[in-house]
């Protein structure tokens, strides 16, 4: 008895090790008794750099996307209609990478026709033309971060 509360049972800890192993825990905890048993392992899964890898991706497009933008839609905004976002999220110009774009500067849409695609919260919201006609400015850039009723294209 006294083996017992002063030796450690190895064969319970080995346990406790494999279960970690078999079901990807990072720490697995037992207490029986005066016993108390933690085993636990450093998970390398998690790791910072991956997330400061994204964040300059996604703004090199929009640094470049808004000088551009900026021109056409304080001349567009006077001769047209122009289309805001409905939501946050991440503007595309096609249904699929390397696809082509839904449209394009003088593409003729009628009302209800996809001109853009917004993902947002993983989910893919097409955005339909609010009225007929030519589309004389695209504001945004493909793959460009939006916010609510920012100005995405102008319709004439």
């Amino acid at each position: 008895m006294a083996d017992k509360k002063t030796g450690i049972d190895q064969a319970l800890v080995r346990d406790l090790a494999n279960i970690l192993k078999e079901t990807d825990l990072t720490e697995i905890e037992v207490e029986q008794d005066d016993l108390r048993i933690r085993v636990s392992r450093n998970s390398q899964t998690y790791s910072a750099p991956p997330q400061y890898a994204y964040a300059p991706q996604m703004q090199a497009p929009q640094a470049v996307a808004m000088p551009v933008a900026a021109a056409p839609a304080a001349v567009a905004v006077a001769s047209g209609f122009t289309l805001t976002s409905p939501m946050v999220g991440t503007c595309y110009h096609a249904p699929a990478p390397g696809s082509p774009n839904f449209v394009e500067i003088g593409t003729v849409v009628k009302e209800g026709q996809t001109v853009l695609i917004i993902e947002a919260m993983k989910t893919m919201n097409q955005i339909p033309a609010p009225r007929a006609g030519k589309i004389t400015a695209i504001l945004v850039g493909d793959a460009a971060p939006v916010e609510f009723g920012e100005p995405l294209l102008v319709i004439e």
